[in-house]
């Protein structure tokens, strides 16, 4: 069995963890009311999409999310988040250290013997949800449950879906699809994005991810027979029907939609397995970005 399979099996236990850490040792959170940015790169970035979208959608503060090589230095925040599984990513630790002393920051990291333990005014660690993969699947989805339970917004229903969506089979026929796209509205389009983007890392799929209102302005035009369309929470009015009619598969479930990526990731490791390909090392990526100068 590869690290990403055992890792992806584990997320009940890890968010069980998250929720509880958030509700005893969370202190270093943005308070509500505060303006913040939460940063990050590739999977952290998309989760950093959910988190603010999910946070300034409950009304408890404006949430930007930015990737961290694009932070907008002009404008004001109460706090920067920096999510980070490695904490030695260049760009993230960049921006923590031009922010030193001019606006407060916390970042989220699996790892403690890192660079980011310093970089930051507020660090929490969730080295019980690190992994051996270089395609994150727990840590990911872990950060997310700890910030959604810190916001009141994560129940235990959460977790009994992922264990789920851990135990059902996949779709039929879903794994021999050839071109994959992922939707989502509000806090769900950072799902879709990251869903996308695990399908091309682990399994080298031909991927697109949308916001789902934009779906029919274009990008449905490459649905037909043998493609599929995964929806991330509930579509919009009339959107099924559009898709099947193009004979497309149409994925939509009644499942939280952090454990709808649960069953995302199963699919990226079975597509992997079905070309040969090892999902915990993907071509020409790292466990982190380290750019150097040269």
């Amino acid at each position: 069995m590869s690290f990403v399979e055992t890792e992806t099996a584990s997320q009940p236990e890890c968010w069980r963890r998250a929720a509880e850490l958030a509700r005893t040792d969370a202190g270093a959170l943005p308070a509500t009311g505060e303006r913040i940015a939460v940063v990050g790169c590739g999977t952290s970035f998309y989760m950093a999409q959910a988190y603010a979208a999910l946070r300034e959608g409950s009304g408890q503060g404006e949430s930007d999310a930015f990737a961290a090589s694009e932070f907008p230095f002009g404008r004001g925040y109460d706090r920067v988040v920096a999510l980070t599984r490695s904490g030695t990513t260049t760009e993230v630790l960049e921006l923590l250290g031009r922010l030193r002393g001019t606006t407060r920051t916390v970042a989220i990291t699996a790892d403690p013997d890192t660079p980011v333990m310093t970089a930051a005014d507020d660090v929490v660690v969730l080295d019980f949800a690190d992994e051996r993969s270089v395609v994150q699947t727990r840590f990911a989805t872990t950060l997310l449950t700890l910030l959604r339970a810190h916001l009141g917004l994560h129940t235990d229903d959460v977790v009994r879906d992922a264990e789920t969506a851990l135990a059902e089979p996949l779709p039929e026929g879903l794994l021999e699809c050839t071109q994959f796209t992922f939707l989502g509205r509000g806090w769900t389009a950072g799902l879709a994005n990251e869903a996308a983007l695990k399908m091309k890392e682990a399994s080298l799929s031909w991927t697109e991810s949308y916001p789902a209102m934009e779906y029919r302005h274009g990008p449905i035009s490459i649905a037909t027979a043998g493609t599929a369309t995964w929806m991330f929470g509930t579509a919009p009015e009339g959107l099924a029907e559009q898709v099947r009619a193009t004979g497309a598969l149409w994925l939509e479930s009644g499942l939280d939609p952090l454990a709808e990526l649960v069953r995302v990731q199963r699919l990226a490791i079975a597509r992997a397995a079905a070309r040969g390909l090892d999902p915990d090392s993907p071509r020409h990526l790292t466990r982190s970005v380290v750019l150097t100068e040269s």
